[in-house]
């Protein structure tokens, strides 16, 4: 039988309610059996594999974190996304948050 590393329970729980609160994160959580609930992060995923990973090869690990990392900074910082009316996740988060600079983010 596989179980989930992390009980569903503890994403629901008043604890982890109040440590979100406390900083300004906002949780994302779908229905049960719903399949929106992580598309977010499968189409991230999706889309790195076809634009980092698919037809290059890494002969170390090293060069392969090294890779990831780069293209992670380029994706916040540089990637223009149609869903957020062609900006960066940077550039969208500035102008509907204010400023960002308290977070640990190179600009």
């Amino acid at each position: 039988m596989l179980q989930r590393p992390v009980e569903s329970s503890q994403y629901t729980s008043a604890a982890l309610a109040e440590v979100c609160r406390a900083h300004g994160t906002r949780r994302s959580m779908g229905r049960v059996g719903s399949s929106y609930g992580n598309a977010l992060a499968e189409s991230f995923f999706a889309t790195s594999k076809r634009e980092l990973l698919h037809g290059s090869r890494r002969v170390t690990r090293l060069q392969a974190r090294m890779a990831v990392f780069a293209w992670m900074a380029w994706y916040n910082l540089e990637r223009r996304h149609s869903a957020l009316g062609y900006r960066s996740p940077v550039d969208h988060e500035r102008q509907h948050a204010g400023s960002i600079d308290n977070l640990d983010l190179v600009a």
